[in-house]
């Protein structure tokens, strides 16, 4: 794969017809895709555990309430940490500007100082070769350029309209749309 057809750093925003309920109005950040597949993390799906309940070693990262993330139905034992980070050299790999991955060897005295804020993510979603290729052509999801505050959001909730609206046009439309049209 030319690395310029890569979706890595990019938002994968779930169609209204994708109705797998793992996906089904999600907001995805494609943390790497090359011509063996790609992975990402779910942006927009808090779970009802917090950080210090189901990773206590990382409580220090994050607010006390903060709750972790489903970031997709692949390995949902695994933890992921998405960082934007002061000091780029403390990435264990960068996603796009100054986010990147956790080291998992990381001290986290060490990190208070090397990153501003953080994301804990159980699991992630993933595609083998061609497959998130087919998903775009069906159009399963729609592309958009992500904005550091998205991986951030303090309304995760509402991120799928946030973005859709933001993309404007026949998006900002669909953004109106509610998640069961047949209730209109």
């Amino acid at each position: 794969m030319d690395p310029e057809e890569s979706l890595r750093g990019q938002l994968l925003i779930a169609s209204p017809a994708l109705l797998d309920p793992n996906f089904a109005r999600t907001v995805v950040l494609v943390v790497e895709h090359n011509d063996e597949g790609a992975m990402g993390v779910v942006l927009n799906r808090p779970t009802t555990a917090s950080v210090a309940e189901a990773v206590p070693a990382l409580e220090d990262l994050v607010d006390d309430d903060e709750p972790i993330f489903a970031g997709g139905p692949v390995e949902p034992a695994a933890v992921v940490v998405l960082a934007e980070f002061d000091d780029t050299d403390a990435a264990a790999a960068l996603v796009f500007g100054d986010l990147g991955f956790l080291r998992a060897d990381a001290d986290p005295s060490v990190l208070e100082s090397a990153a501003r804020r953080f994301r804990v993510f159980a699991g992630y979603a993933g595609w083998g070769a061609g497959q998130l290729e087919a998903e775009l052509a069906l159009p399963s999801w729609f592309v958009e350029t992500p904005e550091l505050e998205d991986v951030f959001s303090d309304d995760p909730e509402h991120l799928w309209n946030a973005v859709l609206r933001r993309k404007g046009g026949q998006f900002a439309l669909i953004a109106t749309m509610p998640p069961d049209p047949s209730l209109n």
